[in-house]
């Protein structure tokens, strides 16, 4: 299963991203932290230090491209894929590898991909990375080039029950600006007691509206009955849960040692909360392949064409089935 968490900058998403991946990988499930926020701040949530993160998978596009493209007749090389490019028969397939948290230590990684642009954080989740913008890219390229190595990730990813996607992603509602907002079971948006926090809300639920897409709010910093009551007006049922104010969460963003154990029970309590929500998820591979599909056409009509110079819509497998049943590594 593959979550989301978005919000408004400095609502929490990421702190929240690191805990609930940790939560995860503390009941020894396989869980995947991917950072593909422009600020690149989930692996000092993780626990790791700079030198360690692993490799930016943004500025490894080609490498990557050349391999999930495998042997798919119907993508003519690794320059004629794009972040939509949806997989076919031929291409390779990915699979999450197994829990760092493991009783018996980590699970090696079955591809390249995971191997190649992951490492095992302290705590267990093991954490990919977008990379931030390089000196080559200022007052040039767009974020999206690098998130886009995310999607295509996503759509190469064959999940389900028991295996965990976090994605912490960009602030407010710039996961708009690509299709990659489709690619999630389910969405957590981190909001905190102020207007401005739910006005992301309502911008996120409204663009997402007609896609499918679930989002389930968690208020976040919350002070007492006053802010639940606040954000149970404004959101109505799509509330799920609040945290409050943690000191023991402080104390890990001021880079002291933290440990799941340090948390305040109502808070370890809640993501139990958010992993069950997730779990009751239903995993649409059909919605999935349409929406690929469907975004795919868009960007290739809007721009993609005139910059590989080919009909990118000849890429679209039909007779290509998402979901398991599929795995070709």
């Amino acid at each position: 299963m593959r979550v989301a968490f978005v919000g408004k900058g400095g609502s929490g998403k990421t702190t929240l991203s690191a805990l609930f991946a940790r939560y995860v990988a503390s009941r020894g499930l396989p869980v995947v932290a991917v950072d593909a926020d422009i600020n690149q701040h989930l692996g000092m949530a993780l626990g790791v230090e700079e030198e360690a993160l692993p490799r930016p998978m943004g500025a490894h596009l080609t490498e990557i491209k050349e391999y999930l493209r495998g042997g798919n007749p119907r993508v003519s090389s690794a320059a004629a894929m794009v972040k939509t490019t949806p997989p076919g028969r031929g291409s390779r397939l990915l699979e999450l590898p197994g829990a760092g948290a493991a009783p018996d230590g980590p699970v090696e990684p079955v591809d390249p991909i995971h191997a190649g642009f992951g490492v095992v954080t302290p705590h267990g989740p093991r954490l990919m990375v977008t990379g931030p913008f390089d000196e080559d890219d200022l007052g040039v390229a767009c974020y999206h080039s690098k998130v886009g190595a995310v999607e295509l990730y996503l759509n190469h990813l064959v999940d389900g029950a028991g295996r965990y996607v976090v994605v912490d992603m960009t602030a407010g509602a710039d996961s708009f600006a690509s299709g990659l907002f489709t690619r999630f079971d389910l969405t957590f948006l981190v909001a905190e007691p102020t207007r401005q926090g739910v006005g992301v809300y309502r911008q996120y639920r409204d663009y997402a509206a007609d896609y499918g897409v679930a989002v389930a709010v968690v208020g976040n910093k919350v002070h007492g009955p006053g802010d639940v009551e606040f954000l149970r007006e404004q959101v109505g049922e799509d509330l799920l849960v609040c945290l409050g104010h943690s000191a023991a969460v402080r104390a890990m963003e001021q880079g002291r040692p933290f440990a799941l154990a340090d948390l305040e029970p109502g808070n370890v309590e809640a993501l139990g909360v958010l992993l069950a929500r997730l779990d009751a998820q239903e995993k649409d591979w059909a919605r999935f392949g349409r929406q690929a599909a469907q975004f795919h056409v868009r960007n290739a009509e809007a721009w993609a064409n005139r910059a590989v110079g080919e009909d990118l819509a000849a890429q679209i497998d039909p007779d290509f089935v998402f979901g398991p049943t599929r795995v070709s590594l």
